[in-house]
């Protein structure tokens, strides 16, 4: 069976007040999901924004997608790639932080800052290499 992998940004809808229950919620929801369809990924958060990597069947990772699409924490959702993958980069996590727990990334503010989050200037191969490089570091 092949797996496919998909990249989308999104704005973050939390209210500033809620910022880290509202991120520890949707990493437990996603973890618990995730393991229950095959779905493993990674996100990586801005006070502004969410990037997340999704892998997984064609059919589960849709279906992810679409919850997400639908989910209010979420606003413009921009899906960057969708591709199928020899192989799973994240296969170990039902749902990877690419950060620490007690701050937000940076990494997507900086990458905000020089790309203004044009979807026609961003690519998912950057966004990807940006989350995972992130994952290696605070692992």
């Amino acid at each position: 069976m092949t797996d496919y992998r998909l990249v989308y940004f999104s704005e973050n809808r939390l209210p500033s007040s809620e910022i880290a229950q509202g991120l520890n919620s949707i990493l437990e929801k996603s973890r618990s999901n995730n393991v229950m369809v095959g779905v493993t990924g990674a996100l990586m958060f801005s006070v502004g924004y969410f990037v997340q990597v999704l892998e997984g069947p064609q059919a589960a990772v849709e279906a992810t997608f679409e919850r997400i699409q639908q989910d209010a924490r979420h606003g413009d959702v921009q899906l960057v790639e969708f591709a199928p993958v020899a192989q799973r980069t994240f296969d170990n996590w039902s749902m990877a932080y690419a950060g620490r727990p007690e701050e937000a990334s940076d990494d997507v503010a900086d990458l905000a800052a020089s790309s203004g989050f044009d979807p026609s200037r961003l690519d998912g191969d950057q966004l990807f290499e940006r989350l995972r490089s992130r994952l290696l570091e605070t692992a």
